[in-house]
């Protein structure tokens, strides 16, 4: 049987962590051919929108899986909003698949995908959403025009021929009900995760042991580990390491990703601190390799993918808590943040590293994992059950 992925609602990022990535390759692994169909736009070095500048083109990805990369309708910035392709439904036609998992419903082309299922009765139709309140309609023409008339469009068409829409947030499962009118029967939470083989690879005590080495940790050292890109949504990693600068020097922080150009300056100051270690960049093998080496994975600021990545690593986590992200805690393995401030980091870290409390969180962490590993996410996204049902 053939899965067809199809990421023509926002980026795709080739050697990348994101669920466009790593359903694909676990999808693969359970035996089904699998193919995707995707958009020019991905990312930059800087962790910034960029776009391929080709015509449509095929390849294979790393881990052999074919992309077809579609270029846009219109050359019009604005109309390439509205997501229309050129050769999508001859594409699709090519593919053949037997089940079709669109990552997001917001695309222009959707009726496309609609009538090769209505024409085709046995193939079976898999959306999930990544949009909530925090990332998506954040202006009035955004909220009451693109989702709610022009989206909202897209997901009813597609609504008689799907078997589940996923959230991959409660956040974004409540983002689905209310803003496309979609029933709560058909839509679910399907969370994000880590790479069953990179959480293997890098948790290796001799791996472990090379990376605690490369940034000159001890292993009496309480490291915490912050990760992703460090915008104005996540300018409490810039009171994260006020907190570290102000504690023992047992503690150490390393941070990881690029950082926006607003910010630039107040965090280079921060760096002259010697028990902070700072890598602009991390590659998806690399993100796993930093928080291997985590006491503690703290992230202060706005969700990120790097959320579930920690938990499947058995980390304990120390979030600032948004509603409908919660699922992370499961049970005893997350704390939340008391405030945005210096001083209330430095309360809840030294709270967290207390012998008691810290054995108690790695105790629940050690369990939570099993949520959250992509082996079993790809079972579920296409109606499995997960081996650990």
């Amino acid at each position: 049987m053939k899965i067809l992925h199809i990421c023509l609602a926002s980026f795709y990022i080739d050697n990348y962590s994101y669920q466009e990535n790593l359903l694909p390759k676990f999808h693969k692994k359970l035996g089904y051919e699998v193919e995707i169909i995707a958009s020019m736009q991905s990312f930059d070095n800087n962790g910034e929108t960029s776009y391929i500048e080709k015509s449509s083109y095929s390849y294979l990805n790393e881990n052999g899986i074919k992309v077809t990369r579609l270029q846009y309708k219109h050359s019009n910035p604005q109309l390439q909003r509205l997501r229309h392709y050129i050769g999508t439904g001859e594409a699709v036609a090519a593919a053949s698949p037997d089940i079709i998992f669109c990552h997001g419903c917001q695309f222009g082309d959707m009726p496309i995908i609609v009538n090769y299922v209505k024409a085709h009765p046995n193939v079976k139709l898999f959306i999930d959403s990544h949009a909530d309140y925090s990332n998506s309609a954040s202006n009035w023409v955004s909220l009451h025009i693109l989702h709610r008339i022009i989206w909202r469009h897209e997901a009813q068409l597609a609504l008689p021929y799907t078997e589940r829409f996923w959230g991959v947030l409660p956040a974004r499962v409540e983002f689905l009900e209310e803003n496309y009118g979609l029933p709560k029967e058909k839509c679910q939470l399907l969370v994000m995760g880590a790479d069953d083989d990179e959480v293997k690879r890098a948790s290796d005590p001799a791996s472990v042991a090379k990376v605690k080495q490369r940034f000159g940790f001890c292993d009496d050292d309480f490291i915490i580990v912050t990760g992703g890109k460090i915008d104005e949504a996540k300018r409490q990693v810039l009171a994260l390491m006020d907190a570290v600068v102000e504690m023992d020097e047992r503690v150490k922080l390393l941070v990881f990703g690029p950082v926006v150009p607003t910010m630039k300056a107040e965090f280079e100051e921060r760096l002259s601190c010697e028990r902070i270690s700072y890598v602009p960049w991390a590659n998806t093998s690399e993100s796993y390799d930093y928080f291997s080496v985590a006491d503690l994975a703290a992230f202060p600021g706005r969700h990120s993918v790097y959320w579930e990545q920690a938990v499947a690593m058995e980390k304990p986590l120390l979030i600032k808590y948004w509603d409908g992200t919660t699922h992370v805690d499961c049970g005893g393995n997350v704390a939340f943040t008391s405030g945005d401030d210096s001083e209330s980091l430095k309360a809840d870290i030294e709270r967290i590293k207390s012998p008691e409390v810290l054995c108690d969180m790695n105790e629940v962490a050690k369990i939570s994992k099993n949520h959250f590993l992509y082996s079993d996410i790809a079972r579920m996204s296409i109606g499995l059950e997960t081996d650990r049902a």
